[in-house]
């Protein structure tokens, strides 16, 4: 089981869970210059999260993101 507590957490719309851990996220800038995340829950569900710059930041520089912007 790989480490998660770096990982972007989010709301899983489809199963309704809160805080699930986001894989293969990309975070993207929307186009009022916002930070958005977007990946899956590991299970092929997809997910999207709103960001502020710091977490956006953070979760590229620890690895658990990429880049999109």
């Amino acid at each position: 089981m790989m480490d998660t507590s770096k990982f972007i957490k989010a709301y899983c719309l489809k199963t309704k869970e809160k805080d699930v851990p986001m894989h293969n996220a990309v975070v993207s800038k929307t186009a009022r210059g916002g930070y958005i995340a977007k990946g899956d829950d590991g299970k092929g569900n997809k997910m999207s999260a709103i960001l502020s710059e710091t977490k956006a930041l953070k979760a590229i520089a620890d690895g658990v993101a990429k880049k999109d912007f």
